[in-house]
């Protein structure tokens, strides 16, 4: 497969993916990525790898110029409806816990018994878009409203918080931006404030949540995660997105395909391989393999592989209607504009010839 032209002037392509199961991250643990583009002299580089902040920080803004990013939806919406370039590509829905707690001595056992309770709403004072706040508010309001309450039913606990969500991390050649550290202080403020008497119950997901909830000796209030109306699950991870700097897709088209198809690739690794691909899936979210059957089904699996079906593409407007009615973004735009399906079908088109695994191989 000719890339000469494909190439020419770049060197380098940056990645960078959430502490969540994503394909991504198992096509970087085995340097598939690497393999990839190697040949050609394009060096793949995680954004942790970089001593810059600002370069870190893109992970947020997508400010860095040729980069992918795989995970949680907010940022990425945030960043668009700021005016940045970007494309997406891939959507996943990742069933993930996503659960609403309360203390067993508070007699709450459902949602119905949160009217008139105080609940736990992080505030990170200093980010640009409060992806974990907004992911509390959409969590709570979606599972209240299935029961016919509102946020008029209950009283949101405001608690600031200082710590930036991207701290001074030690470099990584290749591991996700937040390490296990960040991970165990994720939910710190909102713990503390339901052991302390001032929340009645709080909000989780992701992978920490099932260590949070046995630690805590907390009832489960609602399981968003496995709720009867899917709809109700839609948050931060549900849908996954995976986007890529826009000028990467207009004038290098062959390696946002060449690099998708080693997403592909993984994915259905990940699919026929479930044993060792839940080992990798337990380093990429920092915790211990005996955790993920209870934070992440086995549906996980089968769910990796990135796509533009229309059920997740609705999805990802629900989220983003979400985010401008509660001020989480400032701007409105269009997201079916957003998607580009042209990279991902090339990907498709690489894997059936073979062309990516004889590559990475």
């Amino acid at each position: 497969m000719s890339t000469s032209a494909d190439t020419s002037r770049l060197n380098r392509i940056w990645y960078t993916r959430c502490p969540v199961p994503t394909a991504s991250g198992i096509a970087i643990h085995h340097g598939w990525l690497d393999a990839e583009f190697a040949p050609d002299g394009i060096a793949v580089s995680s954004l942790r790898a970089s001593p810059d902040r600002a370069v870190r920080e893109s992970h947020f803004d997508h400010r860095q110029a040729d980069s992918f990013r795989q995970g949680g939806n907010a940022p990425p919406i945030w960043s668009r409806s700021e005016g940045q370039d970007t494309v997406v590509v891939g959507l996943t829905w990742l069933p993930q816990y996503q659960s609403i707690l309360a203390l067993p001595e508070s007699g709450i056992r459902s949602v119905a018994d949160l009217k008139g309770k105080r609940l736990a709403l992080p505030r990170r004072v200093n980010e640009k878009i409060d992806f974990w706040r907004a992911s509390a508010l959409q969590g709570y309001l979606q599972a209240l409203a299935a029961e016919g309450l509102s946020a008029a039913d209950v009283t949101f606990v405001d608690l600031p918080i200082e710590e930036p969500y991207i701290g001074d991390v030690t470099a990584s050649a290749s591991g996700p931006l937040f390490d296990a550290r960040q991970t165990a202080r994720s939910a710190r403020a909102e713990t503390f404030a339901l052991i302390r008497g001032q929340a009645d119950a709080l909000y989780h997901y992701g992978a920490a949540g099932p260590a949070l909830q046995e630690s805590l000796g907390a009832s489960v209030v609602a399981d968003i995660n496995h709720h009867a109306d899917q709809r109700v699950a839609v948050n931060n991870g549900t849908p996954n997105v995976l986007t890529v700097s826009g000028t990467l897709v207009r004038e290098h088209p062959q390696i946002v395909a060449r690099y998708l198809a080693q997403v592909l690739r993984a994915a259905r690794w990940a699919k026929a391989n479930r044993a060792e691909a839940a080992g990798i899936i337990a380093r990429e979210v920092s915790v211990a393999d005996e955790w993920l059957p209870d934070a992440f089904d086995d549906s996980l699996y089968d769910n990796l592989e990135p796509s533009l079906r229309p059920e997740l593409v609705d999805a990802l407007k629900t989220r983003k209607d979400f985010l401008l009615r509660h001020g989480f973004i400032r701007q409105d735009f269009s997201v079916d504009d957003w998607i580009a399906p042209g990279p991902l079908a090339a990907a498709h088109e690489l894997l059936a010839r073979g062309d990516a695994g004889r590559r990475a191989a």
